[in-house]
């Protein structure tokens, strides 16, 4: 029993009979009759009670009748919905924590105002298991740092500022040598933060005394500021603590300062929950830009 099945004998059942059934889905008669035939044998029941050219439906014929109608309306919804670019159902976004706590929830809660038909699920992690998400397709898209390790489609949303972040009150840093003590406090293996700082102790010749991994930003800064180590973080996760008085900010040299966070998707599966969503954190961005102070003193100044 197929859909087409059920079409036919919904149209035979309507149009009272075969002839009518046939004319009204352009098709030859024996074909409407026959594939009538083929359904009662798979069901093994009678679906009609015929009187000459005249269908009655039986009473299995009106209980099948029901579920027809059902399935075929369901199925109509779902072509209409497959092919209509209003975001809905399930969105499951991965993004690495820093990004999830401090730029997500705005548009998040935009998001969810604008579409109430989407049920959104936000799962954080580390750039190898949100990757690995990605291309499994448990996780319909994710924000992550370059680089990204992964045969995926991707888009620039954020471009952060990449610092070296010391207790309070710590002497420039300019050179690794230069840190007090020389522990890198870190997250996972594999991590573009933690590479950026890696490239930083190589480009000097130096190698960190010891690194320490942790798994939060929030753990990251507390040693940090405790004066167990350095970190490289974005600025923005020093402008979101509650304390940063507690903090020395560092440049890092020309090319080791930024890390662009990308939405990353799988190759041609952009659906409009994606698409949806890469607008709307292209527009957050765009705002923020536009009411950041440091923007309106160079336009004042010009």
């Amino acid at each position: 029993m197929d859909l087409s099945d059920l079409q036919i004998f919904r149209s035979v059942v309507k149009e009272g009979g075969v002839t009518r059934a046939a004319e009204k889905l352009n098709r030859v008669q024996s074909n409407i009759t026959t594939r009538v035939r083929q359904l009662e044998q798979d069901l093994g029941v009678a679906l009609f009670i015929r009187e000459g050219k005249r269908m009655q439906p039986s009473p299995a014929g009106k209980l099948l009748l029901d579920y027809a109608d059902r399935l075929l309306e369901l199925a109509q919804e779902a072509r209409d919905a497959i092919h209509d670019a209003t975001p809905r159902g399930l969105f499951r976004l991965g993004s690495i924590e820093s990004t999830a706590a401090i730029r997500l929830p705005a548009p998040m809660h935009e998001f969810h105002v604008r579409y109430p038909e989407v049920r959104f699920e936000l799962v954080t992690g580390g750039q190898k298991d949100l990757m690995a998400g990605v291309l499994s397709g448990e996780l319909d898209a994710a924000l992550m740092p370059e680089p990204i390790p992964g045969p995926v489609d991707r888009a620039v949303i954020y471009d952060e500022e990449l610092v070296i972040v010391a207790p309070y009150g710590h002497p420039p840093i300019r050179k690794p040598r230069d840190a007090k003590p020389k522990t890198m406090l870190a997250f996972e293996y594999g991590c573009p933060y933690r590479l950026k700082m890696e490239q930083w102790f190589a480009m000097a010749g130096e190698v960190p005394e010891k690194t320490v991994e942790m798994s939060s930003w929030h753990a990251i800064l507390g040693c940090t500021a405790a004066g167990m180590g350095i970190s490289v973080l974005p600025r923005m996760v020093l402008a979101s603590f509650p304390q940063p008085q507690y903090f020395s900010l560092h440049p890092l040299p020309a090319g080791l300062g930024r890390a662009p966070t990308m939405l990353v998707w799988r190759k041609g599966a952009m659906s409009p929950n994606v698409r949806a969503l890469r607008e709307l954190l292209t527009a957050h961005v765009v705002q923020s830009a536009e009411k950041s102070p440091r923007k309106k003193t160079m336009a004042k100044a010009s």
